[in-house]
């Protein structure tokens, strides 16, 4: 995706990342194919449609000399000084972040935060996991019920 020819090419022309980057995030693929995998295609049908699935991922920093290094550093922060509640829930099989790194990077940013609740999930772990994540989100949200009156 960060190569500048190829990225755009099967991203935007093949529409690679519905195709078929969101069947290989997925734990049962099979299940998602039949059931969800249409509608991921039909939302982009277009190369328009499709821009930012190969122009976002090219902004996510991979070394020290990323363009957008700075960007994610100031969101870092921001993130950090955030008081506002939170919940992380992360695919337990996701090989794009792994949970290990970013989950626990994602918690030393937000240390008031629930969680992390690692899920049965690739990197689209609402595939996978949606009721457990709506009952997590709902239970998470029934707590904060008291702080909101």
């Amino acid at each position: 995706m960060h190569a500048p020819l190829v990225g755009p090419y099967l991203l935007g022309r093949h529409n690679a990342l519905a195709g078929r980057g969101v069947y290989l995030s997925v734990v049962d693929r099979e299940k998602f194919r039949r059931s969800a995998q249409g509608a991921y295609e039909a939302v982009l049908p277009d190369p328009a449609s499709r821009l930012l699935t190969w122009v976002w991922p090219r902004w996510i920093p991979l070394d020290d000399g990323a363009r957008a290094l700075a960007r994610f550093r100031w969101l870092e922060q921001e993130l950090a000084a955030s008081r506002l509640p939170a919940l992380i829930i992360w695919g337990r099989e996701d090989d794009v972040f792994d949970a290990a790194t970013f989950a626990a990077r994602f918690k030393q940013l937000l240390p008031h935060a629930e969680g992390p609740h690692l899920v049965t999930g690739r990197h689209f772990l609402q595939e996978d996991s949606g009721p457990e994540i709506a009952r997590l989100v709902a239970a998470f949200l029934d707590r904060l019920e008291p702080q909101g009156r």
